[in-house]
């Protein structure tokens, strides 16, 4: 078969993206050939052929330009007639549901919804972000529901999206390589990159976005820091809202320490290197780090929200914005 991916990024530090590199390995090795379309891509795919349809270098623009996507009309006819003759479209996230959804009118090729999700806009804490997610929900929304088929990676995404949308879909959590993550990673090299020595240490893993909760967490790990004086956090993750990015350094302190984007290859050895990873986001629609951590051995502290209680397996989940009940459970980890 011939089937296109379609993502909007092709990037490193993206969690859909993880799932897109997956699918284009699986796929290629099923002998099918395999064509990843987006706007931006910021690494190579192994196993497929490439097409980037360019989108503003700016970090604001692109999420303009990403959101009014429906106004590019030139660039979605090109994209559609791209992909004339082929047989299968699996598609992440708007904008790319557009192309995809008029691909399959103009050349009736199937078009499976792959739903990772859309952070929901109570998470976040402005009010131009919560318009803006609002505005963003509803096109998604618009733009997958007469796909031919759709997957979820949870079932809380299941049950989200047959609520909103109508369109009922199968359920397939993300693939976390078990021959990566495991106990056997000793985690010696990243605490000698950070000087860690033999202190406690607290672990996130992600972006800094305002519905990750890094804020919330910098304050748990205060008061954690009142029970732990010489608890260290690690907070690991690309910057991509640099205005939230300023304003959590300046919450920070100096056993906090941001490593900015972290190569893939070297997060076995990261989880490995702390003893209870958290975090407080404050949407998930399945949530790869905590899989990650647990399989490394590692506990995780998260609010229970979202997938987490499908995905977490060892650690404990608190209500969610409870600082207090998440504090204990880091302290309790930590004095072990």
């Amino acid at each position: 078969m011939k089937i296109a991916i379609l993502t909007p990024t092709f990037a490193p530090f993206s969690g859909i993206d993880k799932i897109v590199e997956h699918q284009e390995t699986e796929l290629s090795r099923q002998g099918h050939e395999v064509t990843i379309f987006c706007l931006e891509a910021q690494m190579r795919p192994r196993h497929a052929k490439l097409v980037e349809l360019g989108m503003p270098k700016s970090l604001l623009l692109q999420r303009l330009y990403r959101l009014f996507f429906f106004m590019d009309f030139v660039k979605i006819d090109r994209a559609v007639r791209m992909l004339k003759g082929y047989d299968l479209m699996i598609c992440h996230l708007y904008p790319m549901t557009l192309i995809a959804t008029e691909a399959r009118k103009r050349y009736r090729i199937k078009y499976t919804y792959y739903n990772a999700g859309v952070a929901e806009p109570a998470a976040f804490s402005s009010l131009a972000e919560r318009a803006y997610m609002r505005l963003f929900t509803y096109l998604t929304n618009e733009s997958v529901s007469n796909a031919d088929s759709a997957v979820s990676i949870s079932r809380y995404l299941q049950g989200k999206l047959k609520r909103e949308t109508g369109l009922g879909s199968t359920v397939e959590h993300v693939f976390v390589d078990k021959k990566r993550f495991n106990k056997r990673n000793s985690g010696a090299a990243i605490r000698r990159k950070y000087k860690l020595g033999r202190s406690p240490v607290m672990l996130y893993v992600g972006r800094l976005s305002p519905h990750k909760g890094v804020h919330i967490l910098l304050k748990v790990y205060k008061l954690v820091k009142e029970h732990v004086p010489d608890v260290k956090l690690i907070v690991a993750g690309k910057a991509t809202f640099p205005a939230y990015s300023r304003e959590l350094r300046k919450l920070a302190d100096r056993d906090v320490i941001f490593t900015g984007f972290v190569p893939e290859k070297d997060f076995p050895e990261l989880y490995a290197a702390c003893d209870v990873y958290t975090t407080c986001t404050l949407w998930e629609g399945f949530d790869i780090p905590i899989v990650e951590a647990n399989l490394t051995g590692k506990p995780a502290v998260a609010f229970d929200i979202g997938a987490h209680p499908e995905v977490l397996r060892k650690g404990r989940l608190v209500r969610k914005g409870d600082t207090d009940a998440f504090t204990k459970a880091v302290v309790s980890y930590l004095k072990k």
